[in-house]
């Protein structure tokens, strides 16, 4: 085909083929629309109890007692639904931002005789298209003509360049031409396309985040105790009325007449409880939470797509990470120059001090190069050559003339050429164990020949330099320019260098507790070299496999090797996906970086997929979280931002489920003693924003701290209540009720408290207890620590919205007047409300060091 004459599609053609094969647009994934995003958060196990308690409250609205409460109800299912989707969509935004770029691609074909440029999406089946070093390849296809080094890591992995030309001729989308020319041939287009088929496999259901399993089980063990508690509350009320009331005598309970009007009180009563037990704040304090550190994270370098992708990420058992680009700076750069006599210079300037070598290395390395500097920038040849030319720091080729060049090839290995040096010397560059067989004499470092006899010596040398993962090129010499009887020159080392963060960035996600397991296309001896570097491998234990050996393994073998898996070598797409179900089903949550379109199922498929922002867009689009610096450090941060989060969450929890508990608890021991509504609707509606809106603010903005990096992440099946928060929701809440019981029904305290036939006094003081014991409770809720105030001043935000709600609290007792059934109170009596409230510091205080001195863990 080489010989024939190429004319390119005729518009008739086009149009035939277009129909006949399709275009080669990708029908992307339909992007949620604000209104969906909205519909979709309503799928909240706690919303759905909310959702549940709002038709019951909606039932009863003829007691015009809930009317404010049932608006609460609505209100705080509103804000968590939509904040939750604006969060989102405002993110989804974002992400389409960052990748409108990959769709103005131009394209360089033939048609009608005629070389024309069209937009990727034009281009048809047959469609002839000329490449050239820079260009993405736009389809599928294979070269009818030239030669070109195209990067397929994106596709593959592998981080090494491939040449292909007529003999070894498929080329794919999405691959990156590095250098020289060529034409292709379209063979399949849009998602017929390698490509295409990976982007299609990526729109199956994935696994549900484990933050939705817990809140989901949290919300099942609320409607239990909201239940019973119901049920409790019921009864209490309707033995107080029939029982209690009419002094135990069983002729009065008999014929007691006021029964079902009392059943209907009774009944809404428990209906109240019910919406007391549930925590309907979480929801909205979990997407305050999620979004208010979305957007720290920006700054990070860490761009959210999904918001529950934060929160997972601090969860992370086990995660999967790529080597090129993330482990490594994902260029080539040259670490030394080695002679024949095993002398290292590691920079140009102390190889042109040696006046004998100087001219001998910078004709092979300078000269025998295609790269070439534009202003600043090196341009031109393939990632090998402009590494040579970086180190050279010039590409002056003025002192000697070139007479006769050859190009590499990927049969020959080398590339060579003539230059007038000392009688037309031709210089060769290449693959190390060619050029080295031809090599029967070497340069000493004085520049004399001699006979080269101690091979072995040089092999062991270059072994052990591989073995760090570097790639080795000869240089060599010879007076005519047959490829026979060469000098050796010496050797160039070039490697990937780790990033200067990765070592430090892997220690501390192992110190987190998280396994990492390096994914690549290199080479086994390439990988395990960059493993031992970065500490990925640090035991002799440690497992290291290739693909081949990885796929004759059963899932029952693998998973009992899994914990001691590092490295997988020469990995298929299909082998990440594999780890990710074998991972999952034996319980563990699971990472996954990647950039390229091969990595995208298994970035859909993980629960939280790490895209890098250099990568491409169909890897983005299935990521939960964009590393826009490429850096693995980025991920130490978005773990940490997720294991803040999710004590964050814990914190609210606590605090919520206090104040909830003990007001249940007063509802059912309530009517035993006499106490049924110590609280108007009004104080409810002001508690309600308390407890939901403003101390779910409070808590949003707790601060990320290194030492959370230290704990063990949390298992799948964790639940998010565990025995410290049981004991401090427990203990707390019984403490609190006992106070406001003790308030309420203690004579000492009536005789503090002016005497008002309504109680006025005593009931403006105990709407302030209540809500200084939230007040408290929440500063008690932020740290497991014995000192109860540990940086309460990183929290700013927090100390800002607690002043704020004492403030108005005060106001309210001395302005609210008869809307809030408030009068103003002494000093004295104001005091003792707040020592009263205050109590529950100390007491949380001794229930520490209680659990301290018994060794109980204390973790929130």
């Amino acid at each position: 085909m080489n010989n024939k004459i190429i004319v390119g599609l005729s518009n008739k053609e086009v149009v035939q083929n277009r129909l006949k094969y399709g275009s080669n647009k990708l029908n992307h994934k339909k992007k949620n629309s604000f209104i969906k995003l909205v519909l979709e958060s309503f799928s909240d196990p706690i919303i759905k109890i909310l959702l549940l308690a709002l038709a019951i409250k909606i039932i009863f609205l003829f007691r015009d007692s809930n009317i404010y409460e049932t608006l609460g109800i609505v209100i705080a299912i509103f804000l968590a639904t939509f904040v939750s989707a604006l969060s989102e969509y405002g993110s989804e935004k974002a992400f389409e931002k960052l990748c409108e770029e990959n769709s103005i691609i131009k394209v360089k074909v033939l048609r009608n005789s005629k070389k024309i440029t069209i937009n990727i999406d034009e281009l048809v089946y047959g469609d002839i298209v000329y490449l050239e070093s820079g260009d993405k390849i736009p389809a599928d296809g294979k070269i009818i003509q030239g030669e070109i080094y195209v990067d397929e890591s994106t596709l593959t992995g592998e981080s090494y360049e491939k040449c292909k030309n007529i003999n070894d001729n498929d080329v794919y989308m999405g691959s990156i031409v590095n250098d020289k020319k060529a034409i292709m041939e379209v063979t399949r287009v849009g998602e017929k396309t390698y490509y295409g088929k990976i982007a299609n496999d990526i729109q199956e259901k994935t696994i549900e985040s484990p933050l939705k399993t817990r809140l989901r089980d949290l919300a099942k063990d609320i409607s239990k105790f909201g239940y019973i508690a119901a049920l409790l509350v019921l009864i209490s009320y309707m033995f107080n009325v029939l029982v209690i009331a009419n002094g135990f005598d069983i002729n009065k309970i008999l014929t007691f007449k006021n029964f079902f009007p009392h059943l209907i009180y009774a009944v809404t009563l428990s209906v109240a409880v019910i919406v007391m037990a549930v925590p309907e704040g979480l929801p909205m304090m979990i997407t305050l939470v999620l979004s208010s550190n979305m957007k720290r994270m920006i700054n990070k370098n860490v761009l959210v797509r999904k918001l529950v992708g934060i929160e997972t990420s601090g969860s992370l058992n086990i995660l999967f990470t790529d080597k090129t680009g993330t482990l490594t700076e994902g260029k080539l750069s040259v670490t030394s120059f080695i002679t024949p006599e095993l002398k290292e210079y590691d920079n140009i300037d102390k190889i042109n001090k040696n006046v004998l070598l100087k001219d001998i290395v910078n004709i092979s390395l300078v000269y025998n190069n295609s790269s070439f500097y534009n202003n600043d920038k090196i341009e031109g040849g393939n990632s090998t050559e402009r590494a040579i030319l970086s180190f050279c720091k010039t590409d002056s080729k003025n002192k000697y003339k070139i007479l006769k060049s050859k190009e590499f090839n990927s049969k020959d290995k080398y590339s060579s050429i003539t230059t007038n040096y000392k009688n037309n010397m031709t210089f060769f560059k290449g693959a190390y164990e060619i050029i080295l067989s031809k090599c029967t004499k070497y340069i000493t470092n004085n520049a004399e020949q001699r006979v080269l006899i101690n091979k072995g010596k040089i092999q062991n040398y270059i072994d052990n330099e591989m073995n760090k993962g570097k790639r080795v090129l000869a240089l060599a010499m010879s007076n005519t320019d047959k490829f026979e009887s060469l000098t050796l020159i010496g050797f160039i080392f070039l490697k990937d260098n780790i990033r200067k963060e990765t070592i430090g960035a892997i220690e501390t996600i192992k110190n987190a507790g998280i396994q990492v397991v390096m994914i690549t296309g290199d080479a086994k001896q390439t990988a395990v070299a960059v493993a031992k570097e970065t500490k990925i491998i640090d035991n002799t234990n440690d497992i290291v496999l290739t693909s081949e050996e990885f796929n004759k393994m059963t899932d029952e073998y693998l998973m009992s090797i899994l914990p001691r898996l590092k490295v997988l070598s020469r990995a298929l797409p299909q082998d990440k996906n594999r780890l990710v179900k074998i991972s999952q089903e034996k319980g563990l949550i699971v990472g996954m970086t990647g950039d390229g379109v091969n990595d995208a199922s298994a970035l859909k498929k993980s629960d939280v997929g790490f895209s890098m922002g250099s990568g491409t867009e169909v890897a983005k689009e299935t990521s939960d979280i964009v590393i826009l610096d490429d850096n693995i450090a980025s991920i130490t941060t978005a773990i940490l931002y997720g294991r803040t989060i999710f004590k964050s969450i814990r914190k609210f929890i606590i605090f919520q489920l206090t104040v909830n508990v003990s007001a249940v608890l007063l509802s059912v021991i309530g009517p035993f003693i006499g106490i049924l509504s110590p609280v108007t609707v009004v104080q409810m509606l002001w508690i309600n924003m308390v407890m939901d809106t403003l101390a779910g603010l409070a808590f949003a903005f707790e601060p990320a701290y290194k030492e959370y990096m230290k704990e063990k992440p949390k298992n799948r099946n964790e639940k998010i209540i565990n025995k410290y928060m049981k004991n401090q929701i427990i203990l707390n809440s019984i403490y609190s009720c006992a106070i406001s019981i003790f308030f309420l029904k203690s004579s000492i305290i009536r005789s503090i408290y002016r005497y008002d036939p309504s109680d006025k006094y005593l009931m403006t003081a105990f709407f302030g207890l209540f809500i200084f014991l939230a007040i408290f409770n929440a500063v008690n809720a932020r740290t497991y620590r014995i000192n109860t105030f540990a940086n309460l001043l990183k929290n700013r935000v927090f100390i800002f919205i607690i002043l704020f709600i004492a403030i108005v609290q005060i106001i309210l007792i001395y302005f609210g007047g008869d809307i809030f059934r408030t009068t103003g109170l002494t000093i004295y009596e104001f005091e003792i409300m707040l020592f009263l409230a205050f109590t529950v510091i100390p007491f949380d205080f001794i229930r520490k060091i209680v659990l301290k001195k018994r060794n109980i863990v204390r973790e929130i």
